[in-house]
């Protein structure tokens, strides 16, 4: 099993808006049996922010599963970036 995270970078009504993905791979005797990936596209509008969660995500191997438990409360703190 193998994870991998990415910060995503898009476009919200106008604004450069920053997300992560996580991916999970399943591999079978050296073959790839399963992919599962989660992701919040829009976090916040500020790149450091999303970095620390981001690392945060990455230092813990946080699976696609538990993406949204670990960074939740994060991402209701951070709407207001939005306005």
């Amino acid at each position: 099993m193998n994870y991998f995270y990415r910060m995503i970078l898009g476009d919200f009504k106008g604004r450069q808006a920053y997300g992560i993905e996580v991916e999970r791979q399943d591999i079978i005797d050296g073959e790839l049996v399963k992919i599962e990936r989660d992701s919040v596209n829009y976090i916040s509008t500020h790149k450091e922010k999303v970095k620390k969660l981001f690392d945060l995500v990455s230092k813990n191997n946080v699976s696609p599963i538990h993406l949204i438990d670990v960074i939740g409360e994060y991402v209701d703190e951070y709407v207001s970036d939005f306005n």
